[in-house]
């Protein structure tokens, strides 16, 4: 740099040295979890299975306990994840069934090509970018992860996959991809353990450089399957179900230590903004338990949308900090942006807001929340949350004094009732037509939302 860039610099506040100041953007990293219980993590109340290194995120940094992610069932909201949009803008509004609507096709079954994903936006801004884990994001090559914003995949296309090595046939859609190779199925040892390696690999090869990562577990997902190690710790669990599941979630969370430790070791802690999401609430196949939140996965009760969630960034927001107003899953992208002082390069309006400047401030970040599926929607409103559903009555609710959503205030407040069914249906209008249709109809959505349905063994009747 000449004497007159010196002066510049010093007159204008320009960094004098631009690639150390590149640098300094933050490391981002996103850790998804696959269908875990509200209550089974520890710091959201749970007593039978230790997460240490959740809990240490969580008082290291900002514990949300309203937030919710946009579906309640795993690719329409990892779609809204990777993209800060409601899916449904997008006509992806349901898991992939085999089904497409009229005017589709099963190849047009995938996050849309005409938006941009979080590896899209931070890789157009200089950030080094890979995706971890499972995608459930499309099967067919134009929605693979390598065309989608992300310089490295170590991940499977579908929703789910055996753990361990397939001993019988394996489609390709399941099968273990490093990049463009897939990985022999006598390579394959237990996935959990497999992504976290390869976490800490492209942390120890990016270190000198701004990365982005997302790292999307596929536990506590089906099929149920952990280490003997960790069966063995988890011994006192009578049930089977519930041994294995718990032996799977210790399983991640040792993962998410391993990975926090090297950010740590790499000298990169204080330079990374870590956010963990689970993708929606405990499933009814896999023993997880969702505490005092009423439903499931799949379903507008706050068991199916509301969802552990927690931030970390050190020197950036007070540590162990609870925060209580109602954030939701797109959230992630626009606050990832603002933390790198990035360029937003689509056209298109987030539904997310940069949650930044909320954390220290009396500002509300959402005055609505939404969803639909189907044939059931929802709405939340400060403490009041509608949901409807096609031939069902209407349900209200104030989740202030009902969390667990036993008492329906519709006919008490009909002035409520209209006006979030107004909003809720002025925001249907800015929606597209399902590009596919549900696997499941929707019977078990009516059958799920009725008051009548209630316990977990009824709510584990309709997936």
């Amino acid at each position: 740099m000449n004497i007159k860039m010196i002066l510049l610099a010093a007159c204008f506040g320009w960094p004098l040295n631009p690639a150390a100041q590149q640098h300094q953007k933050p490391n981002i990293l996103v850790i998804v979890s696959d269908d875990g219980g509200y209550a089974d993590f520890e710091c959201y109340g749970g007593k039978q299975i230790p997460t240490p290194n959740i809990n240490t995120l969580a008082r290291e940094g900002v514990r949300f306990t309203n937030a919710y992610v946009s579906a309640s069932v795993c690719a329409p909201s990892r779609a809204g994840i990777l993209t800060g949009r409601y899916q449904q803008r997008f006509g992806f509004e349901h898991n992939m069934s085999g089904k497409p609507a009229p005017g589709y096709t099963e190849a047009d079954m995938g996050l849309g090509l005409d938006q941009k994903t979080i590896g899209d936006e931070l890789k157009a801004n200089g950030y080094r970018t890979i995706a971890i884990g499972k995608w459930h994001q499309g099967n067919t090559s134009a929605y693979f992860p390598l065309n989608r914003g992300f310089d490295e995949f170590y991940g499977f296309k579908e929703g789910h996959r055996d753990f361990f090595s397939f001993k019988g046939a394996r489609d390709e859609p399941y099968a273990l991809y490093d990049n463009n190779i897939i990985v022999p199925e006598k390579d394959i040892s237990y996935l959990t353990d497999m992504f976290t390696h390869r976490a800490v690999d492209f942390i120890d090869r990016n270190k000198d450089r701004p990365f982005f990562m997302y790292l999307a577990y596929n536990a506590i997902h089906t099929p149920l399957q952990a280490k003997q190690k960790d069966l063995d710790r988890f011994s006192n669990i009578g049930d089977k179900k519930r041994q294995t599941y718990a032996a799977m979630m210790a399983s991640m969370d040792a993962g998410i230590g391993e990975v926090l430790r090297t950010l740590k070791e790499k000298g990169l802690e204080k330079n990374t903004l870590v956010f963990f999401i689970n993708d929606n609430g405990g499933a009814t196949n896999n023993a997880s338990d969702n505490g005092r939140l009423r439903g499931m996965k799949g379903s507008k009760w706050e068991g199916g949308i509301r969802v552990a969630t927690i931030m970390k960034w050190p020197g950036h927001f007070r540590s162990n900090t609870v925060y209580n107003k109602p954030v939701i899953s797109l959230d992630i992208l626009p606050t990832a942006l603002a933390a790198a002082h990035a360029r937003k390069t689509s056209s298109y309006a987030l539904d997310g807001v940069n949650l930044l400047p909320y954390l220290g401030s009396a500002g509300t970040p959402h005055p609505e929340l939404f969803w639909r599926r189907g044939i059931a929607a929802a709405v939340r409103s400060g403490k009041w949350k509608l949901i409807r559903v096609e031939s069902d009555p209407i349900l209200l609710f104030n989740l202030e004094t009902d969390i667990s959503e036993t008492r329906n205030l519709a006919d008490q407040y009909p002035g409520i009732v209209k006006d979030l069914l107004g909003k809720l249906e002025r925001w249907e209008k800015g929606l597209q037509a399902p590009h596919w249709g549900s696997s499941f109809g929707g019977y078990n959505q009516i059958m799920k939302h009725k008051m009548e349905t209630r316990g977990r063994d009824m709510e584990r009747k309709y997936p």
